[in-house]
């Protein structure tokens, strides 16, 4: 590639995010330049992973119909641990399983799922090229003009950042500095192969029902949490811990993590599989609060991750539909301004139009609840407690349930008015 090359839009990163807007801007008939560091699309991506498919659709309608997914999520479940005991909550709705519309939400794997979106964009006549480390920007007369890469310079009218959590890209362009230890977590994550009947038997599944799982209770009372997604033949493991926390505990994050596995409630459902795949990654933290206050400058837009586009609500995380909107939002805001408008205010525009942004800000609250302390140890073990007073017969006569429950909150170390504290710290914030 020689210096007298130019692209309507170099994209740098082949996730989710850079691979949507590549396909929207060449669908458009735009020249696109994708640069991926890694030797494949998805080689050094770690999610859950989990897919809203109303994400695709909003890039293609049908287009979910060919994509590398998993299976259809059917049961969402919420998993509190404590010692050796778990309480597990199965929300079962069939509907999301009915197949004369999208299903809501698949499982993914990076790896198949990025190649694919990658190939897609490449179908529509983007340029993708892998092994390729993006050293630094070009600047000319205050605008971002092209990337370096070696001792290749590569032109376009625009640069889109979609290089994930913090970007080095938007570092260069002088709009992010080095990413806050308080705003990211350090997620570990195992690909562990089991056979698709063992994976449907131990969850009660049929054949390309999935389930969503999310885990408090296993990080040590750090501020974190776990998940459990089931793909056709493997399940994906995981937890996220913050990184400053974790220094002041003697055990490493690889350590908290294998007690993990050995979980009475988590090994029944993984026992007998092969680990497979073994990733870290770090994981934006703060929602709303975390988003690039600058997400463009002239001729240069940041999406993805790299603009920290991930919601977290305790329930449910939600990261690659919000890549893939804002990936399409960019490639919108380039079209028009193809026509004379400025990229920057019409990306902001695109990203309220598409409803990303005030997404992230209607459950920005959940950031509030999730800075609570002891949610992350005392209330798995007082919940656990309490179920196992209620179930607990030994010939004694039981004590009231007001009473039961009033003495295991103390033992907790807690007290009712904290409890009462929340509550409302919980209302408000919702």
């Amino acid at each position: 590639m020689n210096n007298e090359d130019k692209f309507d839009a170099i994209i740098v990163g082949a996730g989710p995010a850079g691979s949507a807007c590549a396909y929207t801007l060449a669908k458009e008939g735009k020249s696109v330049l994708i640069i991926e560091r890694g030797d494949t699309p998805g080689s050094k991506n770690v999610t859950g992973g989990r897919l809203y498919t109303y994400a695709l659709e909003m890039l293609d309608k049908g287009l979910y119909e060919g994509a590398a997914l998993e299976r259809k999520v059917t049961h969402e479940q919420i998993m509190m641990l404590s010692g050796d005991r778990a309480i597990n909550i199965d929300f079962h709705n069939p509907s999301y399983n009915e197949t004369q519309k999208a299903p809501m939400s698949y499982t993914v794997l990076r790896a198949a799922f990025d190649e694919w979106l990658a190939s897609k964009a490449e179908e529509r006549g983007a340029m993708l090229v892998c092994g390729i480390k993006v050293d630094e920007l070009i600047e000319q007369n205050n605008k971002i003009v092209g990337v370096i890469a070696g001792e290749d310079e590569m032109y376009a009218d625009i640069v889109i950042a979609a290089d994930g959590v913090n970007s080095f890209m938007a570092q260069k362009a002088g709009l992010s500095g080095d990413i806050a230890a308080e705003a990211v977590g350090v997620g570990v994550k195992e690909v562990i192969k089991l056979p698709a009947r063992i994976i449907e038997q131990r969850f009660n599944l049929k054949e390309d029902e999935g389930a969503a799982r999310m885990l408090l209770g296993c990080t040590e009372g750090i501020h974190g949490g776990g998940f459990l997604y089931t793909n056709q033949d493997s399940i994906s493991l995981g937890a996220v811990f913050m990184p400053e926390e974790v220094g002041h505990k003697k055990q490493s994050v690889h350590e908290i993590f294998q007690e993990l596995k050995m979980h009475p409630s988590i090994y029944q459902l993984i026992e007998g599989g092969e680990t497979i795949e073994y990733s870290a990654h770090l994981v934006p933290e703060t929602g709303f609060r975390g988003i690039s206050k600058k997400l463009y400058r002239e001729g240069f837009l940041i999406v993805g991750d790299a603009a920290g586009f991930v919601i977290n609500t305790g329930y449910s995380i939600r990261g690659i539909d919000l890549a893939i909107v804002s990936g399409i939002a960019a490639a919108r805001a380039v079209i028009s301004a193809s026509n004379g408008a400025e990229t920057g205010p019409l990306y902001l525009k695109e990203l309220h139009d598409m409803r990303l942004l005030p997404t992230m800000k209607a459950v920005d609250g959940f950031s509030d609840i999730l800075e609570t302390p002891w949610i992350y140890d005392k209330v798995p073990n007082l919940i656990n407690d309490v179920f196992d007073s209620l179930f607990t017969v030994d010939g004694e006569v039981p004590i009231s349930i007001k009473k039961s429950v009033m003495k295991l909150i103390k033992e907790n170390g807690l007290s009712l008015w904290q409890l009462i504290k929340f509550g409302i710290k919980g209302v408000r914030s919702l």
